[in-house]
Parts: structure tokens; sequence; C-alpha cells
């Protein structure tokens, strides 16, 4: 099972858009896909018609049981999506208390690891989607993953926080001793603006070695899509932002990114 994470430590980048559309188009190509939310704000859940409040189970509860998980109990808290082969591990607020709460308790860096472990067998992608926050969380993504998707806004503001997500990846890399593996994507990019092919230039100028040769553009059918709770890929398949999508699906199943990686 392939586990790729998408994070940045700045919300409204793209992310969860990401994983949606990833997903969508992975499921279109006959995989079985697991999402796992690990944002409190649950807004993957949303997006895809699933309300974190009337879950019978969500990811905090998987943490709260890290110690004795089972396969079952991972299952039992997995729901699906409208979209057959397309399933969900569910956020909540609770999440939100979990540093304070259990964070330092022996283990917590790998329970995402540890659960992917047991469902391996069920599912041929897992795409995790973290929270704009250093923490618990996002230690458990980073750790869990093969591969790490950063999405960035083609945008001054969102460049700044880019580089704070790199340098987070090294830290945590050197303390772990271990490498993290990841590709940069453009995101939000509007050729009509003087701002998106100026943080383009900027970003292949910074990151050029990380960087997918592509961009997501600007796409009002991913905002249609989210109101209809479904990914682009099953809502408008033939719109750019979808197209795009599938670019960058087939860069990442090719391995084409070169293993970046940061330590």
């Amino acid at each position: 099972m392939k586990v790729w994470t998408i994070a940045n430590q700045k919300g409204g980048v793209g992310k969860t858009t990401t994983v949606a559309s990833l997903a969508g188009s992975l499921v279109k190509q006959g995989k079985r896909v697991l999402m796992i939310d690990t944002d409190p704000h649950a807004s993957l859940g949303y997006y895809l018609g699933v309300d974190s409040e009337e879950v019978p189970g969500s990811l905090y509860d998987v943490f709260v049981a890290h110690k004795s998980l089972t396969r079952d109990l991972v299952s039992q808290h997995i729901v699906p999506t409208q979209v057959d082969g397309l399933d969900l591990l569910p956020a909540t607020m609770a999440l939100a208390t979990l540093d304070k709460a259990l964070g330092h308790q022996d283990g917590m860096g790998l329970v995402l690891r540890n659960l992917l472990n047991l469902v391996e067998q069920d599912y041929d992608v897992a795409l995790i989607d973290c929270p704009p926050v250093l923490g618990v969380l996002m230690v458990n993504a980073l750790a869990a993953s093969e591969h790490i998707i950063v999405p960035v806004q083609t945008e001054f503001l969102a460049i700044k926080g880019l580089d704070r997500m790199i340098k987070t990846m090294e830290l945590m890399g050197r303390a772990k001793k271990t490498q993290y593996s990841y590709t940069v994507i453009p995101t939000m990019y509007d050729r009509r603006t003087k701002a998106s092919p100026a943080a383009l230039q900027q970003l292949s100028q910074d990151y050029g070695h990380s960087l997918w040769p592509d961009v997501i553009p600007i796409d009002t059918k991913f905002r249609d899509a989210s109101l209809a709770h479904l990914p682009a890929s099953h809502y408008a398949g033939s719109s750019r932002g979808v197209k795009a999508y599938e670019r960058l699906l087939a860069y990442l199943l090719e391995g084409e990114f070169g293993h970046v990686k940061v330590s």
C-alpha cells in the first residue's frame, strides 16, 4: 500500500482539495483508497458529505486505543463515502485536545503507521490530510508516509509558509535520523494575474529540485464538487483542474519526483 501525506503549515493552500482530487482519480483507476483526516476541523469529511459529529467513531478513538489496536477496531471507525472504493477515517474536534491529553504517552508518534499496517491488505493507497499545525498529528502523518505532497498556493505569503514546512521536515528528519521524500505542488495558479507567474518563478528558483513541473489551476469546479460532496473527478471529470490532478497522479505513480529527500 502506498502512503502519501498532504501537508503544509499554512492553511488555505489546497491540501483538502488535493486529497479529495487525488483520491477520486485513484478510484477511477480501480484503486481502493483510504483517506485519513487528521485535521480537527474535519474539512475532508465535510467535503465528502461525512458529518464528523454524527459518525460512530473517529481517528481520535483510534489514538485513545493505540496500545491495543486491532484490525477490527480500526475498521469499525472507517466510514464509506458516496464513491465506491473510497473510504474515510474521519476527524473530530476532539483531535484538537490530543497533544495535551495523550501527546506525552509512549508510542504516540507511530499510531498512524501502526493502524495502516493493520489495514494495508484492504487498500492500495492511503492519503493523509494534515492540519496546518506542527504537533503529534503531523508527526504521525510524516512518520507513516513514504512520500509527502506539499501544496503551496502561488502567492507570496504562501511561499513564506512553505519555507517553514521544509524546515520542519529537516528538523524532524535530523531528530529521528530519517529522511523525508517530498514534492512541492503549485496550486491555485491564475495566469491572468501578475502574482501567480511571479510566485511560480520564485518557487522554481528556491525549490526547483523538488518542484512538480506543472500547476494546479484555479477552477471553480472544485468548489462546486465540494458542494456536491464528491471528488471533482466524479463531479466534473473533464474540467481543467481535474486534468491537472490526473497529471500529478501520473507523475507520483511513476515516481518521477526522483525521491527528493530532506534529513
